[in-house]
């Protein structure tokens, strides 16, 4: 017995001063309510609801509100503002060295916009770097989304083995094997290249990672390692496996906020990855020394449909097993994948270590991808490569139960176009969130997270000294990572409007207006409105009036989403208007989906008198249009 104790506390001593693994999952489009450990009552995770009892819980965890920022965020530690990779462009060719990111634009438009880098540079240290550069095995597996050519591929930056394929904003070709990729090192639109091989026929890109992920487990069993597994689940285009679909299409979500059995069937299968990979780690004996992670790369996606992504056969196996729905719901959150709102940009995040992270524990801490670099150099007790500029913070006193995160506050920054204007940046100091939307001239929201979750109550009027403070904080975030942001066109004349027609496509229905002076002035009495079709744009979109009227007044915008104006699918906004000075009113068309045709109802009444001097829509997808007349 003596010599067992012993034997055990030898084994023990080892454990604690031997090298822990390190496995980072990174789930793709995974929404912070798309699990059950996360509340989701529809979708069925078990292996991380059951990861989730092992590990500490982040309740506000958030990423960037795309892909491609929040990978090179984990890579570099840096804020997407300082590292440049904005957008989720990380697919297309890279741009010179001298690129001018910030463009010029002609008269005809507001704002100079800018344009996201589209490779991590080479001359980052990144996580996998530091890693390796301390004896770890490095593999990445999956979906990178840094850079379409070699120089810029998870080999040039730190790993060992990389099992991926280029371009690569989702899965390589189909779900499906095969895969078609081939080892040819110039990748063009049509062709994938990298190191993917095909599988058995059928076979599916997220069970073929997960045995990949096994392989490396298995050759590096005896450490250390760093497992880095980018999952292609649950990105478009929607591949997803037929059996399991039929089961929860079956399935009633009892809170009704979710029910897409394509996403719920994908999530099954991500979640089965990630459970190969834990058991795989107890298999070998080793998951008592393994640091784990489990988190995703932005919100859930509540905008894509069977309109905007896919191929035609994609899109008539969606309708066939989701109707028009949506990929996924973040209620309570507001919004999702690609704005800056909760919805967007929180995510679930869970961490693991036996012995040093307490198991089913629960933490409040607002940190982001930018940490996760820097707390686990500090969980391994190395020091930070100095020529790293890092914007992340360690939190492993938050993880081992020690002592709260010390912060001012967090960013988050998105500033191209889309349903949220001309893109903006919000700054979270404690429970308060501040939103700044770029534009001439900028605005702003403002939210207490711990009373409005659902960022429904815009309380910036209310508390004009919290915006100016917090305001100030957001000036200084800029400045010191050089951000580059939209600001106005010193170049801007306006689009004006052509003799033959003053009103740019927009048809004037119950109601006949004058333009004067570049102001359209209508006379109501009843209803009357603006009309106009919109083509391929889709929503969510947002419109911005600038309006005066005599009276107060409500109008409204409806959207026939069909493009006839018949009643199928129809939404429609309110909005108010007070009589006097001029007011910019903005109206959020949330639904996903074509615009179609939108109406524009007018403030009407007896004696009312509209006058417009611009407006403008903002569509999730198509161009931005401004009209001044």
């Amino acid at each position: 017995m003596r010599c067992l104790l012993a034997f055990t506390f030898f084994l023990s001593s080892f454990s604690l001063f031997a090298k822990p693994n390190i496995v980072l999952f990174l789930a793709d489009d995974m929404g912070w309510m798309d699990s059950g450990a996360y509340g989701s009552q529809y979708y069925e995770t078990p292996h991380i609801d059951a990861f989730a009892k092992t590990a500490m819980r982040f309740t506000q965890a958030y990423s960037q509100p795309l892909c491609s920022p929040t990978r090179a965020s984990l890579m570099s530690g840096q804020y997407s503002a300082r590292h440049g990779i904005t957008s989720a462009t990380g697919h297309t060719p890279p741009q010179a060295p001298d690129h001018d990111f910030l463009r010029p634009r002609p008269a005809t438009e507001p704002m100079l916009t800018l344009e996201s880098k589209n490779y991590l540079e080479p001359s980052q240290i990144t996580l996998a770097e530091t890693l390796k550069a301390a004896g770890y095995a490095t593999a990445h597996i999956g979906k990178w989304h840094l850079g379409l050519t070699p120089p810029h591929w998870p080999e040039q930056q730190g790993f060992d083995t990389a099992f991926h394929c280029h371009p690569d904003p989702g899965p390589p070709g189909e779900y499906f094997s095969p895969y078609g990729v081939t080892p040819k090192r110039k990748p063009t639109a049509r062709s994938k290249v990298g190191t993917i091989t095909d599988g058995p026929e059928g076979e599916y890109i997220v069970d073929r990672q997960a045995a990949e992920a096994v392989k490396f487990i298995q050759a590096h069993k005896s450490g250390p390692f760093f497992l880095n597994l980018w999952c292609y689940g649950v990105h478009g285009p929607w591949g997803h496996k037929e059996e399991y679909t039929r089961y929860f299409a079956n399935k009633k979500d009892p809170s009704g906020r979710q029910g897409n059995p394509i996403m719920a069937s994908m999530l099954k299968s991500v979640d089965e990855c990630f459970g190969r990979i834990v058991q795989e780690l107890k298999a070998q004996g080793i998951s008592d020394n393994t640091i784990i992670i489990f988190t995703s790369d932005n919100g859930g996606n509540t905008h894509s449909n069977t309109s905007t992504e896919g191929k035609k056969s994609a899109n008539a196996d969606w309708v066939k097993w989701a109707g028009t729905q949506a990929p996924t719901s973040n209620a309570p959150l507001r919004d999702g994948k690609g704005t800056l709102y909760e919805g967007g940009t929180r995510v679930p995040l869970l961490w693991s270590w036996a012995g040093q992270i307490q198991p089913g524990s629960l933490t409040d801490a607002v940190v982001g991808p930018i940490d996760i670099y820097p707390t686990v150099i500090d969980l391994l007790g190395m020091e930070k490569p100095a020529a790293q500029v890092f914007d992340g913070v360690s939190y492993a006193s938050v993880l081992k139960g020690k002592a709260p995160l010390q912060r001012e506050a967090y960013f988050n920054y998105h500033p191209h176009a889309g349903a949220n204007r001309a893109g903006g940046v919000w700054v979270r100091q404690g429970n308060w969130k501040l939103l700044r939307w770029f534009g001439n001239p900028a605005t702003h929201e403002l939210y207490d997270l711990s009373q409005d979750l659902g960022e429904a109550h815009d309380l910036g009027t209310a508390q004009p000294d919290k915006v100016k403070a917090m305001g100030r904080l957001i000036d200084g975030f800029l400045a010191d990572t050089g951000a580059l942001y939209p600001r106005e066109n010193p170049a801007y004349k306006g689009a004006p409007a052509t003799v033959a027609d003053p009103l740019g496509g927009w048809k004037e229905r119950q109601c006949k207006g004058s333009i004067a002076d570049g102001i359209l002035t209508l006379q109501t009495k009843s209803i009357a409105f603006l009309g106009r079709a919109f083509g391929r744009a889709t929503g969510p979109a947002t419109m911005t009036l600038k309006l005066r009227v005599t009276k107060v007044g409500h109008g409204k915008i409806e959207r026939y989403p069909a493009g006839s104006g018949v009643a199928v699918g129809k939404t429609e906004e309110a909005y108010e208007v007070k009589p006097g000075a001029w007011q910019d009113i903005e109206v959020q068309l949330s639904a996903p989906g074509p615009l179609g045709v939108l109406r524009l109802y007018l403030p009407a009444g007896e004696g009312q008198t509209v006058e417009i001097d611009s407006i403008e829509l903002l569509p999730n997808k198509g161009k931005r249009e401004r009209w001044d007349f």
